[in-house]
Parts: C-alpha cells; sequence; structure tokens
C-alpha cells in the first residue's frame, strides 16, 4: 500500500453561510490524502498502474467551484467522487481550509478535516 498527497491545492471559491460570501468568494486551501496500492506502479513505472495525481486535483478543484454553505458538504463530496471515479482508493483523507474567515477575529484559516474509508 502506499500513499498519495497533494499539498495546499489553492481556489478561490463562494462557499459559506452568509450572502455576503456567496458574492465576494474567499481563498481557499485543500489537503488531500489518499491510501492506494503502489506496488504494481513502483515496479512497471507507468501512469495507467497508479492513481493519477492530476485527476485527484481536477476533482478537488471542480468540488470546489460548486457552491456549499459548509465545509463539510464539500468535503464529503470530494471524498464521494473519488470513490466513484477511482476504484482502487481505499481511505481519503481531506481538509478543507477557508482562509482569513470572516468570523469577527483575527483567525488566519478555519479547517474542516474528514476521514472516510471505502465500504
Amino acid at each position: 500500500m502506499g500513499i498519495i498527497k497533494l499539498k495546499n491545492i489553492r481556489t478561490f471559491s463562494y462557499h459559506g453561510c452568509l450572502v455576503e460570501e456567496s458574492k465576494i468568494g474567499s481563498d481557499y486551501i485543500v489537503n488531500l490524502e489518499i491510501k492506494t496500492d503502489l506496488r504494481k506502479s513502483s515496479e512497471t513505472d507507468d501512469l495507467k498502474d497508479t492513481v493519477d495525481y492530476v485527476l485527484l486535483n481536477k476533482i478537488v478543484v471542480e468540488e470546489m467551484a460548486i457552491r456549499s454553505q459548509l465545509l463539510e458538504h464539500v468535503a464529503h463530496r470530494i471524498i464521494t467522487k473519488i470513490f466513484k471515479e477511482i476504484a482502487s482508493v481505499s481511505r481519503i483523507i481531506v481538509a478543507v481550509s477557508k482562509v482569513n474567515p470572516p468570523i469577527g477575529g483575527d483567525v488566519e484559516a478555519v479547517t474542516i478535516e474528514m476521514e472516510e474509508y471505502r465500504n
């Protein structure tokens, strides 16, 4: 088995419960970790034998572009789509951070993290 990580995927998205957030948007950072079997690809050196991190990034960017009120909802969609599209993934950890959130304080980011295993 092995782990593939995509660190600090940056997007500009429109998530949040406030009406203003749906209009002005905000910066987000997503960190993704997937568990898969890397033994075959480590021997064959062939992209078809591994999980393509270009596809992982594409899924994250597409799901971040769909407005949601809650970061948990966005993370759940990312997890669901990865499991649906990539059969070899057995576990996913995704963290979605809203940078400089409008919460009335000096807070660098708010982050939710979810971990799911394939059934």
